[in-house]
């Protein structure tokens, strides 16, 4: 009798009790990733730009396409090319998964990118945040190699040349990066080992570290009590003053929900709109002129073009060590969470970005038309004269841009390290859209109209 008045129960429960439990449930993961509450002004769109929640949201499009993906395409050098080719041709909606797939992939460069970005401007590194900035360095190294191993995947001749020149650059690094660019390529070239080991580390090895690095990132954010704010002003008898704090179901939920829709609908529209590229099958036999990297690492061909390779690799070797030890440099914690730090910093961005605008173009047409390092020292080493020369030049020029800041502009650490950091990002952009729109056959400099 007990039994049957369970079941009975049990038959007749309310549906709502169901939606009530998966509310809980869903509550319940929302509050893993997110502290209980919130300061009010992290909420503002214009502190976050919403950069880590579109970065957090592409991640997740690429693992449930990229899955997708994986049910029709087949990594053989003979059946890679037409196997993309079938997706997008005979299976239904294959072109808009591929599509957001690509897109997405290129997106989520750009997104973690200005991420890093926000966060430096506002000393989100500070106050206890120094292993989440290393985490998030990696997170965007990471994002790189997701990019540049995908890359190779559909086998055409995009594919192939661009592969093939990024993982020569590769071989310039020293100690270790002719191991690994043999390690990638399974050998000499780009070929049916090469596509097996770039698809293993694309689909196997990179998720699950980007996952682990993920959850811990946002594990330390919660940790940290969320993103970073400035330290509230003390009240008139000298009493710390209290933000306001929301919660963060359903004040923030709600914003990051309306951001991943918008986010979704407009990269879903881009995707139809506008195909991935695919050219024709990759011939080894026949290269582009030019054979140029993929776009994310034309800032560094463009330095190879300039420099000997050693110096070229070690240049941004340089800049990447000095960006992951920002948080050892700049301690100052009353700054957190103002951009630029103060109106000095504001002052000193603004002047390290004109010059990021202005030298590197200048530098490389000087380059490009009248200087030649090798021939003005003969007899002297091409390693000297066109690797160490010029990266002690370069660096030389970094040190002046900071203590023109410290001396000139009377900025602190932290202001003059805005004022370089800005200098630095915006010059690798400028070197990129250099490299990728006025570069044409041969790597002459072209006008791109």
């Amino acid at each position: 009798m007990t039994k049957l008045k369970e079941r009975l129960l049990y038959t007749d429960k309310d549906p709502a009790d169901d939606r009530s439990r998966m509310r809980a449930v869903a509550n319940n993961l929302i509050l893993h990733l997110h502290p209980t509450k919130v300061p009010a002004p992290a909420l503002k769109w214009t502190y976050t730009w919403g950069l880590g929640g579109i970065s957090a949201t592409l991640t997740l499009v690429l693992l449930i396409t990229g899955v997708l993906l994986m049910f029709r395409y087949d990594a053989s050098v003979e059946r890679a090319y037409t196997s993309i080719q079938n997706l997008e041709t005979q299976v239904t909606f294959g072109a808009l998964i591929r599509g957001l797939h690509h897109w997405s992939a290129n997106l989520l460069i750009v997104t973690t990118f200005l991420h890093l970005i926000r966060v430096f401007l506002t000393g989100g590194f500070k106050q206890g945040r120094t292993t989440n900035w290393l985490v998030g360095v990696v997170l965007l190294l990471l994002v790189v190699a997701f990019n540049f191993t995908g890359y190779l995947l559909p086998w055409d001749q995009l594919a192939f040349w661009a592969i093939t020149v990024g993982t020569s650059l590769l071989g310039y690094v020293p100690v270790f990066g002719g191991a690994i660019s043999n390690f990638l390529l399974a050998g000499p070239d780009v070929g049916q080992g090469a596509l097996r080991n770039f698809y293993a580390i694309h689909v196997a090895v990179l998720p699950a570290i980007m996952i682990l690095l993920m959850s811990y990132h946002f594990w330390k954010v919660r940790k940290d009590g969320g993103i970073s704010q400035p330290i509230p002003a003390p009240t008139e008898d000298k009493r710390p003053s209290r933000v306001e704090r929301l919660t963060t179901i359903p004040h923030l939920v709600q914003r990051e929900f309306a951001a991943a829709v918008v986010l979704i609908t407009a990269v879903t529209i881009f995707a139809m709109l506008v195909p991935p590229p695919l050219e024709e099958l990759a011939n080894p036999i026949h290269p582009p002129n030019p054979a140029k990297a993929a776009w994310y690492f034309m800032g560094l061909q463009e330095l190879l073009l300039h420099m000997h390779p050693l110096a070229a690799m070690l240049l941004p070797g340089i800049a990447l060590a000095g960006i992951a030890a920002i948080p050892y440099w700049d301690k100052r914690e009353e700054d957190i969470g103002v951009y630029f730090r103060s109106k000095i910093g504001t002052g000193t961005a603004l002047i390290g970005a004109i010059l990021g605008v202005a030298l590197p173009p200048v530098l490389v047409v000087i380059d490009e038309y009248w200087l030649d390092l090798p021939s003005m020292m003969p007899g002297v080493s091409t390693l000297i004269s066109n690797g160490f020369v010029p990266l002690a030049l370069s660096l030389g020029g970094l040190a002046a841009i900071y203590s023109l800041f410290r001396v000139v502009g009377r900025a602190n650490r932290g202001e003059a390290t805005v004022g370089l950091f800005v200098f630095l990002m915006v010059s690798l952009v400028m070197l990129t859209i250099i490299g990728v729109f006025f570069r044409g056959a041969n790597m002459a400099l072209v006008m791109p109209f």
